[in-house]
């Protein structure tokens, strides 16, 4: 089985590299921009003509969330364009499709672990243009489905981890937002899932079209930097404050906690307490890896 991963240098995609090889039998093409212009319909689908691509895991796209207040055009040709076109591509050539979209789709206002057929209602252009993109990509008549995620962070990139990390040990106090709450995701569990169910050999979308996928448990992004503060054994002082303290051009959702029951239960996957996948995290920081 031939599997096209874009975005590949990325969280998720760097992530998926790292397990790849546990998956024998199946070989992997990595792409981010520079090796394919998931906007540019005619050239997705020559590609995914030339390299007889069975499976797609769609984990390009736009997200930087204030950026995208005013860079709408460019959103909107990544989150939405490029995944209808990988979405076609894979009908035209018979794969199936796994597309990552994010927690953004809803509006932040509930008070109950979110469910997926839960009504969306994104509050920011990076959450409009995901919301459209999952359309585009469940329309498309794709054997196809989607994984929303949330606070999502890896051994790879920029992300939070890293961001407290590095700022804990330079300035020894940092103030947190504690009044946004969700669950974060370590991008290695994510991506051993979306492996695990683009290999599976089955009709992935036979049992259901969106799943949530997070860490288990809910905390808000103060606790998340208490944690990893401790777990890193950084000495610094962590101040709560309200989300006012940090006016950003696009709103974030308050409350952006999912329920996993369905891809646990259709999928037989186990998901990991969020606490002890940040231990697994941090220890590969702290070896360097």
């Amino acid at each position: 089985m031939n599997i096209l991963i874009t975005g590949s240098n990325g969280q998720l995609g760097s992530e998926i590299r790292t397990l790849s090889s546990q998956y024998g039998g199946h070989a992997f093409v990595y792409t981010d921009v520079a090796e394919l212009d998931i906007t540019d319909g005619l050239v997705v689908r020559q590609f995914c003509v030339d390299h007889q691509i069975h499976g797609i895991v769609n984990c390009a796209a736009y997200t930087a969330v204030d950026k995208a207040e005013t860079d709408e055009a460019m959103a909107r040709r990544i989150n939405v364009l490029g995944a209808e076109n990988l979405a076609k591509a894979a009908v035209e050539v018979g794969a199936a499709m796994v597309h990552i979209s994010t927690d953004y789709v809803f509006n932040g206002r509930a008070n109950v672990p979110m469910k997926e057929d839960d009504a969306i209602d994104p509050i920011g252009v990076y959450g409009q243009t995901k919301a459209e993109g999952e359309q585009a990509v469940l329309a498309s008549g794709a054997d196809a489905l989607v994984v929303r995620t949330s606070w999502l962070y890896s051994a790879f990139g920029s992300n939070f981890v890293k961001t407290i990390r590095k700022y804990g040990v330079e300035r020894g106090h940092l103030k947190v937002v504690f009044d946004q709450v969700g669950t974060p995701t370590y991008a290695r569990d994510l991506a051993k899932a979306c492996l695990d169910i683009i290999t599976s050999g089955e009709r992935i979308s036979a049992k259901g079209n969106v799943y949530h996928y997070s860490n288990e448990g809910a905390i808000s992004w103060f606790d998340f930097a208490h944690a990893i503060i401790e777990l890193s054994g950084i000495s610094c002082t962590i101040e709560p404050v309200g989300s006012d303290q940090f006016p950003t051009a696009a709103r974030r959702p308050n409350y952006s906690v999912m329920d996993k029951g369905k891809i646990k239960s259709d999928f037989g996957i186990a998901i990991p307490y969020w606490r002890e996948s940040l231990v697994a995290c941090i220890g590969r920081l702290s070896c360097g890896e």
